[in-house]
């Protein structure tokens, strides 16, 4: 494990980074650059969360759409995020 930190755009602390970007392309460049690997994972919990809430298949693009633009208000923007109404659990139409 390395002994790099990078400032955390998300959190704001100092973290491990990525081991390598998550996409190949410009955003999981910025990705790797500024979000920690704690954060990331946080990330990869709540994208779940939205995949399986709103039925979303990650091959078409109208779903990679919607995720990127969660990547940019979540991670990148330091936004809350897509809420996710639960009472719904079962009968969201994509």
């Amino acid at each position: 494990m390395s002994d790099e930190t990078i400032q955390c755009r998300r959190c704001g602390a100092g973290g491990q980074p990525l081991a390598k970007p998550p996409f190949r392309n410009e955003l999981g460049e910025r990705i790797a650059l500024t979000i920690c690997a704690s954060c990331w994972k946080d990330w990869l919990t709540h994208q779940t969360s939205l995949i399986n809430h709103y039925g979303l298949d990650p091959r078409e693009p109208k779903s990679r759409e919607f995720l990127y633009e969660q990547i940019e208000t979540v991670l990148l923007d330091g936004g809350g995020g897509k809420e996710i109404d639960t009472t719904k659990q079962g009968s969201v139409e994509w």
